[in-house]
């Protein structure tokens, strides 16, 4: 803040009143001075919001930046605007209210079939393989012996079980599909109303007691996506305000070395992230990294050839997604990666 100092007067017959108001006007040049270097602070900071979940443990690197304070080590102020649903977090981007999301690529695949061009992605910070699988009621050994049968699934959970299907020299001809939402899978198993349901943790821990003598399918890892690519058949990505990132690149830059740093300090001390992310998701600091321990999160190690797998993966999805006539065009995701601002 800056200091001013008053000068004394060397007139012995100051009056009263005149001291009065040169310290009133001192004042005044002191409470402007407070607020003109608040607003420099304040313009030092710029507010960049993070779009994201409490439910998803795949946050937890952005989550990290935020309370370690690493954002703020690098002059910018980030909150997270708490969205459950990945759409809406992209929607939210479009619209301006966050400059950035880590959301399922499901959605931004969408988007980008859309030509939603409001946004860039440059980063995987978390996968979970194994996190998503399909469970079936006992009496059925195999998918197989589900052929005609009734199973549920959604979303990321779909491309699972059109994996597994393939696995198994089936497809979703074989089987009748039935698209239900992630909460009621566990009382349509267990009413019968499906023989089999697909879905992630943890609710494929409720769908498995919903249906406690059943059998376990196969999970994401068990299918020709992972095998190829290592990763789980729907990743989370993150995605950026391509306003942000053309018109300020240096704030953009920032940013993502934040997002990296969280990323990486998740990675290399487990336990410390999990005790100081514990609150976002209203669990003790144990139940949060065990939790974690079937997550994977990348950083600035070798980054480049991180993300390039990803887009790789991205597109053979957004293939699929276009031959199962899920979007109407076939976009090429790479026109939508930009890596030019990361440190």
């Amino acid at each position: 803040m800056r200091k001013f100092r008053l000068g004394s007067s060397r007139e012995p017959f100051l009056a009263a009143a005149r001291s009065i108001a040169a310290a009133a006007a001192a004042a005044i040049l002191l409470l402007a001075a407070s607020a003109g270097d608040f607003a420099a602070r304040a313009a030092d900071q710029p507010k960049l919001d993070f779009a994201g979940s409490v439910t998803w443990y795949g946050q937890v690197p952005v989550m990290v930046a935020v309370d370690k304070g690493f954002f703020k080590d690098e002059g910018l102020d980030v909150n997270i605007q708490v969205i459950l649903n990945s759409s809406d977090r992209i929607a939210a981007l479009t619209a301006g209210s966050v400059a950035f999301s880590n959301l399922g690529r499901v959605a931004v695949i969408g988007e980008m079939a859309r030509g939603n061009e409001s946004f860039y992605y440059f980063a995987n910070i978390d996968d979970s393989p194994g996190n998503e699988g399909c469970w079936a009621r006992p009496g059925f050994a195999n998918l197989a012996a589900l052929k005609g049968k009734k199973i549920a699934a959604n979303t990321s959970a779909e491309i699972t079980l059109n994996g597994l299907l393939r696995a198994a020299g089936m497809s979703i001809a074989d089987i009748q599909y039935v698209n239900l939402p992630p909460n009621e899978m566990a009382g349509a198993l267990a009413k019968a109303d499906v023989d089999a349901a697909c879905v992630w943790q943890p609710i494929l821990d409720n769908v498995m007691k919903a249906a406690p003598e059943g059998k376990l399918l196969g999970t994401d890892k068990d299918t020709d996506t992972y095998k190829k690519f290592g990763t789980m058949a729907s990743p989370d990505i993150v995605i950026i305000s391509r306003k942000l990132v053309d018109e300020h690149p240096d704030l953009a830059k920032k940013l993502a070395a934040a997002v990296l740093k969280g990323a990486d300090f998740a990675r290399q001390d487990p336990a410390a992230a999990a005790s100081l992310v514990a609150h976002y998701f209203k669990k003790t600091p144990e139940e949060v990294l065990a939790g974690m321990k079937s997550f994977q999160f990348f950083g600035s190690e070798d980054w480049r050839a991180h993300i390039k797998l990803h887009t790789e993966q991205m597109q053979a999805l957004a293939d699929w997604l276009y031959e199962t006539k899920k979007i109407d065009k076939r976009p090429d995701v790479k026109a939508w990666e930009k890596l030019s601002f990361l440190p």
